[in-house]
């Protein structure tokens, strides 16, 4: 995927494999501190480790102080929370728990999809500060990846490599200023592909729901306000300036246009629907086969 000759460090984190390709090998400090990062990263927000600091959260409300990065990833979900009309939510933990997509994987239904809490009646997220009303169960999946990526890539540049590629399973980080050509997994055939697109300094990332699927027709991708899997879209793509963007789009196209998501930020985006269809944005035309 990056850069051929290439050296590449790869390693377990936040429940995904990870490759980090430089041009030279890392030395084994800046190893160790990338991978100190994920765990604490880990520690802060899976919702799958009773002892994280949002597991808290699910046990008894109050307010809760957040690592720095935590008032990005509020805003970002306060403005998708918004756009999506309550469909996109860190409060869709609850809901994933009552499908079976739990701390154990048990990947058996408790009973009938229960949608989140609105936002608005049980979190307040100023900045650091985050403080619920009831206990919750607050899921960053669909930006955490991403925003680790981008902690991670800027390590990277501060440990005096400026130059790398991160694959976060699939999800990709390229601080350019090289570009590099991607292929677009098919969502029904994970050995195809649909389409490639030319990655220039940016992420790509994507979200489908082949992937973490279970069951009889459950995937991780819920709505909301219903707690129900979404059936409309199969996957999507979206190109943005950072991964944390760029991971949370994806998941966003699943419940919005991607003209309504340009509105309000700089991004590219593919979203294939369930009815065989495609939509994009210019950034992806001719990047389909036919």
């Amino acid at each position: 995927m990056a850069h051929p000759g290439w050296t590449h460090f790869s390693f377990d984190g936040i429940g995904t494999r990870w490759e980090i390709s430089t041009p030279s090998r890392l030395s084994g400090e800046l190893r160790r501190g990338l991978l100190a990062t994920v765990e604490e990263y880990d520690a802060a927000w899976s919702r799958f480790r009773p002892d994280s600091l949002v597991a808290g959260a699910a046990r008894t409300p109050g307010r809760i102080e957040l690592p720095a990065e935590g008032a990005a990833l509020g805003e970002l979900y306060g403005t998708l929370y918004r756009l999506t009309e309550g469909a996109m939510t860190p409060l869709i933990g609850g809901s994933l728990e009552r499908l079976g997509y739990d701390a154990t994987y048990t990947l058996r239904p408790g009973g009938a999809p229960l949608p989140a809490p609105r936002w608005e009646d049980a979190l307040d997220w100023q900045g650091t500060a985050l403080t619920t009303t009831v206990p919750v169960v607050i899921d960053v999946g669909a930006a955490g990846k991403g925003q680790l990526a981008d902690l991670l890539s800027a390590q990277l540049r501060d440990g005096g490599s400026a130059g790398h590629f991160i694959d976060a399973s699939g999800d990709l980080l390229n601080p350019g200023p090289d570009p590099v050509v991607v292929a677009l997994e098919h969502p029904y055939d994970p050995t195809r592909a649909i389409g490639t697109v030319q990655l220039e300094a940016g992420a790509l990332c994507a979200s489908a729901a082949n992937r973490r699927a279970w069951g009889d027709g459950f995937h991780h991708v819920l709505d909301g306000t219903t707690g129900a899997p979404v059936r409309t879209v199969v996957s999507s793509w979206a190109m943005a300036g950072t991964a944390m963007v760029a991971d949370a789009l994806a998941t966003a196209l699943f419940f919005v246009d991607g003209p309504r998501l340009e509105q309000e930020f700089d991004c590219a985006w593919l979203t294939v629907y369930a009815d065989g269809h495609a939509e994009y944005s210019a950034d992806f035309e001719g990047a389909l086969f036919s």
